[in-house]
């Protein structure tokens, strides 16, 4: 082969190379310099959260799940605790009003790309910083609001049901499930009662039904009364104990002891079961039970109440196991803060007081089947709920009479 052949093959050689590398060159410009813009919605973010803040109230109510005041201080409250959330990208009001939306609307990212017309990049970063400052949100706000736990509370002063049996009563507990998504390989630990996979969250909450104290994250396998021992256990989940003399009402899947107060297990236990002709209560035990029920129906409708208001803990499916836990405490947070905030939101005007003829259905009234523990001071309870009791059935002979 001549030179003249040779420097022939490496010119055709250098042309196909100098032609694959425009090629390439051209397709990364046009990929990642050139983009053909996809958020092209004259409706943007801020155009739209604009046109609902200075619309119909109730438009706004149905798209954040509060009231306007409300999220204005929400906006306030973020940014002197925590410090601004957005960035030139996306601003502060956004990225609040984004993680509210996704929350209430139980969309996923994608609807929520749509509707702030922000990449999905920017979206899912903002929307996971704004779920971690709602955990921070969480530690100081899901805690009593008097920690002494002094005087009665309020809802039972002024209910003559209740006062002054339960004057010393200072909240209610109990386990709520939410559906869970985890790999296959992992999901047999939670499968809960229902054959699906949840994760149990055990849940403390005063008369004005917000929450004092949250444990998310269990395997729906789990019963109630070992999340229960294992946070009373644990110094560092920084239960608020109830005081000498002061006490949580429990049903019956958790144990009977000190500063935990139980129905009475041979009897009927539910409210709901005295309703109707000829299920009226026969004895001071049962007389007990019925109103122990209705007091702790409060967290009952406190569930109720979170549940119905952030459509997410329905499905979330896509976030990893660690991320729907910091979900389920973001949403409680948010629940406390509506509650503290708001003149008079809707959800829980709707499961609050008055609510005691709302349906089974609309409540989670499911319980752990009974599992028998005592601990320290269960004589000390049984004598506390003995001499509710005798006061209960006093009252009500004296009714009678």
């Amino acid at each position: 082969m001549t030179d003249s052949e040779d420097d022939g093959i490496e010119e055709e050689v250098f042309i196909q190379t100098l032609g694959v590398t425009a090629c390439l060159i051209h397709s990364y410009y046009m990929r990642y310099v050139h983009k053909n813009p996809s958020m092209t919605s004259s409706q943007t973010g801020n155009k739209w959260l604009m046109e609902i803040i200075h619309g119909n109230d109730n438009r706004f109510y149905s798209a954040l799940r509060m009231e306007k005041p409300v999220f204005y201080n929400l906006l306030h409250d973020l940014e002197v605790n925590f410090g601004v959330l957005g960035s030139n990208q996306i601003s502060h009001l956004e990225v609040v009003a984004l993680v509210v939306y996704v929350f209430g609307q139980g969309c996923g990212l994608r609807t929520a790309v749509e509707r702030f017309q922000h990449s999905l990049e920017t979206i899912w970063r903002y929307y996971n910083i704004a779920i971690d400052v709602l955990n921070e949100l969480a530690k100081l706000i899901i805690k009593p609001v008097d920690p002494q736990f002094n005087g009665v509370a309020p809802e039972i002063l002024r209910d003559k049901r209740y006062m002054p049996h339960f004057k010393d009563c200072i909240g209610a507990i109990d386990g709520v499930h939410v559906p869970a998504f985890v790999p296959p390989e992992y999901q047999v630990p939670y499968i809960g009662r229902k054959g699906a996979p949840t994760q149990n969250i055990m849940a403390a909450c005063d008369f004005h039904m917000q929450f004092i104290f949250v444990c998310a994250g269990w395997e729906g396998s789990a019963h109630d009364t070992r999340v229960f021992l294992s946070v009373l256990r644990n110094p560092e989940m920084n239960f608020p104990m109830p005081p000498p003399g002061k006490y949580y009402v429990v049903d019956s899947g958790y144990p009977q002891m000190s500063g935990f107060l139980t129905p009475d297990k041979g009897h009927k236990q539910h409210f709901q079961q005295y309703r109707g002709r000829g299920q009226e209560p026969r004895n001071e035990k049962e007389v007990f039970n019925q109103v122990h029920s209705s007091l702790r129906g409060v967290i009952e409708r406190t569930f109720g109440v979170w549940k119905k208001k952030w459509k997410v803990l329905k499905d979330m499916q896509g976030y990893a196991i660690e991320r729907q836990v910091k979900i389920v405490i973001a949403t409680m947070a948010l629940h406390n803060y509506i509650r503290r905030h708001a003149s008079r939101d809707k959800d829980f005007t709707q499961f609050g007081e008055g609510s005691r003829n709302m349906s089974n259905s609309m409540m989670d009234m499911d319980n752990d089947a009974q599992e028998e523990y005592h601990g320290h001071g269960a004589q000390e309870m049984d004598a506390i709920r003995n001499g509710i009791a005798q006061s209960l059935m006093r009252v009500r002979n004296d009714r009678n009479v």
